[in-house]
């Protein structure tokens, strides 16, 4: 494996390491195209706070973006669902 493809996994990995974002990505995943503020109500956790981790999962390429009107919406990739089945397994 190049190192490239090291570093291209560990923005993955980072994406996902944290319950925060994983409950994230488990409720886009029965939920798809929430925004920001669906999510945050639907985790009782601070909007700013909710934004950071979306942020953090569309960085990491787990999260897609749809603007629509005012608001943006977000699901998972297919990449995100993979690593969701992965997680199941580590259960």
């Amino acid at each position: 494996m190049a190192w490239g493809t090291y570093r291209q996994l560990e923005r993955i990995i980072k994406g996902f390491a944290n319950h925060r974002r994983l409950e994230i990505m488990y409720l886009l995943k029965s939920q798809p195209e929430l925004s920001v503020e669906d999510i945050s109500e639907r985790l009782k956790i601070g909007y700013e706070n909710a934004s950071d981790h979306v942020r953090k999962l569309a960085i990491a390429g787990l999260v897609l973006k749809r603007n629509d009107g005012n608001s943006v919406r977000h699901k998972l990739t297919t990449r995100a669902e993979t690593i969701l089945v992965f997680c199941k397994r580590l259960e």
